[in-house]
């Protein structure tokens, strides 16, 4: 054996156990009478000792010792003088009397600590060594308690896990696929799949009523924190159910793995309507650890002559509770906040209600006190709190005033990673309207199912159909999403021909699924949540990177192994492709 125990487990009980402990150098003391070596496994550290009575030979082994040495080290566990109480193995340490090196290292191109002096681009291209700091360790010991705790819930519910193929027919709708060339098959190709969407709908036909997966997917699309061209959901379906159905049985599972994961109770998870989100929030995934929600103004502001308020279509704002004092130095700052490109106000306006009951706004000429004095009450303002407003086109001016609230959230401090407020969007609009093409999208994906109750605006109002459709939100951020399935042929059919497909396209692409409708498709409906961001929120996270071991860059490369790359001539023969690579204008 290398190692009858690993550098995490040893305790004050196996004081005077001969052991032998394996793992990398983490760090060496040479303190001249004495040696001190840091051993690190994935399990932990141990403390080895060379020390006055240990012979010359072995002494000078271990003084030669360099960071990420790979050695085996054998002696006697004995009780620490000197604690340490942040090790869970600070109470003892080896006397060390026999050493083998069993292999070298060169020096690290940055040190392996929680805290590195490693940027990122380099840490992935030595992804191998930046995997043994204890930091993305814990989080992919979090990804695996996850992942563990999802399976136990599902198996105990009675959900059957199915795998279903990585190979499968490109889709036009959604994002860009990732597409295989198919050798035996020269000028045709597999896409990866964005999800198992059409495969998941064809198990419930088949009589699988509850599935899910924890399975991989690809998008071929622009990269950000939350977001990588490959990634893992748990991907869910169940069959006769309701919408009500699928959010109690998910919402179990929320509680699972809150309770299982992080040790804590969460009680019911509160609803919001997506109209209710835009108008309050001006998000759809809303973050309501904190309140500040909208209140609109427009029939406290127009027809005063203040120009920006009289022409515009809205006129709304937040209350920021206990921020009257802010210099004029930081609201000027703010306004230049809110007129970034990325945020695209025009201005702000502010109304200070002051600690001594007194109202003071940057708009005073236009608006007498007893004006300003409603706008006060409007938010339930009390004094010392600082009212923020924006106006503009409606859907634009939510969106930035969004933004505006979540940084002043944060400013705040009301953005506590380790506070966790879970919500469920509800009643999504099934289709939007997109000028530039002149057609419908869907709003989810073609396969969800309107409202029953608004099916006859499908051919009066589509703009108007609310989708049987549902997200996970926690902390402002979107973990999963889902909805009841549209389960027969001719509804299929008209949802496609509303997205601009003609019956021949809609048949070709999707005809499988909306033949397998006319053999007995049972009502069903799933939801699939993003386990990466699931895993990144729960460890407190913004970027899913570091609950992935072996993620891609902004730019979507794999800098360990330099992958994508090009292809062998050959290869390019065998499938028969052409590489035609004069730049697109």
């Amino acid at each position: 054996m290398l190692r009858t125990h690993t550098c995490g487990e040893l305790t004050i009980s196996h004081v005077g156990q001969k052991v032998t402990l394996s793992g990398w150098v983490q760090r060496s003391r040479d303190l001249g009478g004495m040696t001190f070596v840091d051993l690190r496994d994935r399990y932990g550290i141990t403390q080895l000792v060379f020390n006055s009575d240990t012979h010359a030979e072995l002494r000078e082994a271990a003084r030669n010792l360099g960071r990420e040495y790979v050695i085996s080290a054998t002696g006697l566990v004995a009780e620490r003088s000197n604690k340490n109480a942040k090790l869970d193995t600070g109470d003892i340490e080896i006397i060390v009397d026999k050493i083998e090196v069993l292999n070298v290292s060169k020096i690290p191109p940055f040190t392996i600590e929680d805290n590195t002096d490693g940027g990122d681009e380099l840490r992935m291209k030595y992804r191998y060594l930046d995997l043994r700091r204890n930091i993305l360790k814990n989080n992919l010991m979090l990804r695996h308690k996850m992942g563990f705790e999802t399976r136990n819930y599902m198996n105990n519910i009675g959900f059957l896990e199915i795998e279903t193929p990585y190979l499968i027919g490109s889709t036009p709708e959604g994002a860009r696929d990732f597409v295989v060339p198919s050798r035996m098959n020269p000028g045709e190709f597999y896409a990866l799949p964005q999800s198992p969407q059409t495969y998941k709908q064809i198990l419930m036909v088949a009589g699988y009523d509850r599935y899910f997966q924890i399975v991989r997917c690809f998008r071929d699309e622009d990269l950000r924190a939350d977001r990588q061209p490959e990634f893992t959901q748990i991907d869910c379906e169940m069959a006769f159910v309701t919408q009500e159905d699928i959010l109690n049985t998910f919402e179990g599972l929320v509680r699972h793995l809150f309770k299982n994961v992080k040790g804590m109770e969460i009680g019911e998870i509160p609803r919001m309507s997506y109209a209710d989100a835009m108008k309050f929030y001006g998000s759809d995934k809303p973050d309501i650890r904190f309140e500040m929600r909208f209140e609109e103004l427009n029939d406290l502001t127009k027809n005063r002559n203040f120009k920006v308020f009289d022409e515009t279509e809205l006129v709304a704002g937040i209350c920021a509770k206990g921020c009257a004092e802010y210099s004029r130095k930081q609201l000027d700052e703010l306004t230049e906040w809110v007129k970034r490109p990325q945020i695209g106000a025009g201005g702000l306006i502010y109304l200070r209600y002051n600690l001594d009951g007194t109202l003071k706004s940057s708009v005073d000429k236009f608006y007498s006190p007893e004006d300003l004095k409603l706008w006060a009450e409007r938010f339930n303002a009390a004094p010392g709190d600082l009212i923020l407003i924006l106006s503009g086109k409606a859907e634009k001016t939510r969106k930035a005033l969004g933004e505006l609230r979540l940084e002043m959230g944060s400013r705040l401090g009301y953005r506590n990673p380790e506070v966790f407020a879970p919500l469920w969007v509800v009643d999504f609009p099934l289709l939007e309207w997109d000028e530039e093409s002149g057609r419908f999208f869907a709003m989810h994906h073609p396969f969800t199912a309107p409202k029953p109750e608004d099916v006859p605006l499908l051919d009066t109002d589509p703009k108007l159909v609310r989708a049987n459709a549902y997200d996970l939100v926690i902390n402002g951020s979107e973990i999963g999403g889902g909805s009841i399935r549209i389960h027969n042929k001719e509804m299929q059919n008209r949802m496609l021909n509303l997205l601009g497909f003609s019956n021949e396209e809609a048949q070709k692409q999707f005809g499988f699924l909306m033949n397998a409708f006319e053999f007995g498709a049972p009502p069903h409906g799933g939801i699939a949540f993003g386990f990466d961001r699931f895993c990144a929120v729960f460890g407190g996270a913004d970027s899913i990177r570091d609950y992935i071991a072996f993620p891609k860059n902004n730019s979507g490369r794999d800098m360990m192994v330099n992958a994508p790359s090009t292809i062998h001539e050959d290869q390019l023969k065998e499938l028969q492709i052409k590489l035609n690579l004069t730049p697109q204008k």
